[in-house]
């Protein structure tokens, strides 16, 4: 796909996963074959990651793909929090608007011709879950009007002390939460995160915390999947 001049688009969330891949991408791909996308969640998103993708991405193109919406909008509209099983937040406010917006980049863009490799930043030893998907993969969903579309995992294999050590390597820093104590870079408060997580994701937006509290109360429905309320894990 890279001799064949396909597009190789890149979506970043701001953590590190993401930085080792780019940095791994820009090593193989040419320049002109390399567009980076992300997905802005708004206030829970945590502060200065557009910016860190931006200080960290050189001059390759970044497209964001905005939602219609906000994850704490969707669950109010909803009732309920994402599950592990049932991750809206992933389907409706990531992967929904990036794949849009890769659409409209591959339609604006003949000279790709229609080809185009949506490359993640997951790693085998991040769950089970992770460690079944395949490193390459063909996406007859998204392979459709003249698209020819794979999703490939580079980093799929690699180790979280090589992610450091690529992103040393490379003369960047991770993300800023990663030195403030937090093992993820995802949501500011993620269903996925551990309780240590949530406790110092709330020392450091603790405004934001007690909006996910009283979203909590009002719903009825806990963030986290144990069912053990955010005040509780917090307090």
């Amino acid at each position: 796909m890279i001799a064949a001049g396909a597009l190789f688009a890149v979506s970043h969330s701001g953590g590190k996963d993401s930085q080792a891949q780019m940095i791994r991408l820009r090593s193989i791909v040419p320049p002109d074959q390399l567009v980076v996308v992300h997905a802005p969640l708004g206030r829970v998103e945590w502060p200065g990651t557009l910016a860190h993708i931006r200080a960290t991405i050189g001059d390759t193109p970044l497209i964001l793909a905005p939602a219609s919406t906000d994850l704490l909008a969707m669950v109010r509209r909803r009732g309920s929090w994402p599950t592990p099983a049932i991750r809206q937040c992933t389907s409706d406010l990531k992967r929904g608007p990036i794949e849009r917006e890769l659409r409209r980049y591959l339609k604006a863009n003949p000279r790709f011709g229609g080809r185009i490799v949506s490359c993640m930043g997951l790693r085998a030893d991040e769950s089970p879950n992770r460690a079944k998907r395949p490193a390459l993969k063909f996406s007859e969903r998204n392979s459709k009007a003249g698209r020819q579309w794979w999703e490939w995992l580079p980093i799929h294999h690699w180790s979280e002390p090589r992610v450091f050590a690529e992103i040393a390597a490379a003369g960047e820093r991770p993300h800023w939460v990663y030195a403030k104590g937090m093992s993820r870079c995802s949501c500011s408060f993620c269903i996925m995160a551990t309780r240590k997580d949530l406790r110092r994701a709330a020392r450091l937006r603790p405004r934001l915390a007690a909006e996910y509290i009283a979203l909590e109360e009002e719903i009825d429905h806990t963030l986290s999947p144990t069912r053990v309320p955010l005040r509780e894990i917090i307090a």
